[in-house]
């Protein structure tokens, strides 16, 4: 027909992917963490969705006493689980990637996550590419393993996975980290201080986390296998 040979075809845009940050996060070290991850992901394009896992009964941080934290931490290492509402409706949209994050709690997936995977996991994960993501203290491997584990029994792919620590070295670490969930300020010590300045996770992890984002952003566009990817953290401790 007349004119069409001088017009350019038009070629289809293609739907930017999606990625679901499905998390949980006790004292907001994870929260903070994703929200630069988020961040990353969304400055190249990516839709993100954050769906952030709600306890029946809200647990409270700092728990505020020796005894209580004591306690939460031998239900934690027995891995007793937090009972959470029914994720948001969103959760079980199709995505091209499903980041998974939480905390380590005495070594383990934390008491909300574990609850969501007994639930929701088979059907929630089975044929989906899930990327988990760690904030701990310091000792993450069996918490890699055991979430590792649960997910693979759900039928996920396990594409890689993001771990970060509390940039302290240890003993001071687990001192500050049980005294600061205890309710009290082991930064503001004179004893503790200069070997435990901060609570959680640095200003450096964040900006890392944010360039993981981006990363995991441009090989979504671009197609290319998300186990290429490097997502080891380059940050020294002290």
């Amino acid at each position: 027909m007349a004119g069409e040979a001088g017009e350019t075809a038009k070629i289809p845009k293609s739907d930017p992917p999606r990625v679901l940050l499905l998390y949980y996060s006790f004292s907001g070290q994870t929260t903070g963490l994703l929200n630069n991850l988020g961040g990353g992901l969304r400055q190249e394009g990516v839709e993100v969705t954050f769906v952030k896992l709600r306890p029946l009964s809200p647990l409270r941080f700092p728990v505020g006493s020796i005894f209580g934290t004591l306690k939460m931490m031998l239900a934690t290492f027995l891995r007793l689980r937090v009972p959470i509402h029914e994720p948001e409706d969103t959760v079980w949209k199709n995505y091209d990637l499903v980041l998974l994050a939480g905390p380590t709690w005495s070594y383990n997936p934390s008491g909300p996550i574990l609850d969501l995977m007994d639930r929701y996991g088979s059907r929630l994960f089975k044929g989906r590419t899930v990327i988990p993501v760690i904030s701990c203290r310091g000792y993450w491997r069996m918490h890699w393993y055991g979430i590792k584990s649960l997910l693979e029994k759900c039928g996920a792919r396990i594409a890689n996975r993001i771990v970060f620590s509390h940039p302290a070295t240890e003993p001071w670490r687990t001192i500050g980290v049980f005294l600061k969930i205890a309710g009290k300020a082991p930064e503001r010590s004179k004893l503790l201080s200069q070997r435990y300045s901060r609570y959680g996770h640095s200003k450096e992890q964040l900006l890392e986390a944010e360039r993981f984002g981006t990363d995991i952003a441009n090989c979504l566009k671009e197609k290319r296998p998300l186990e290429s990817l490097d997502l080891e953290t380059r940050i020294a401790l002290p």
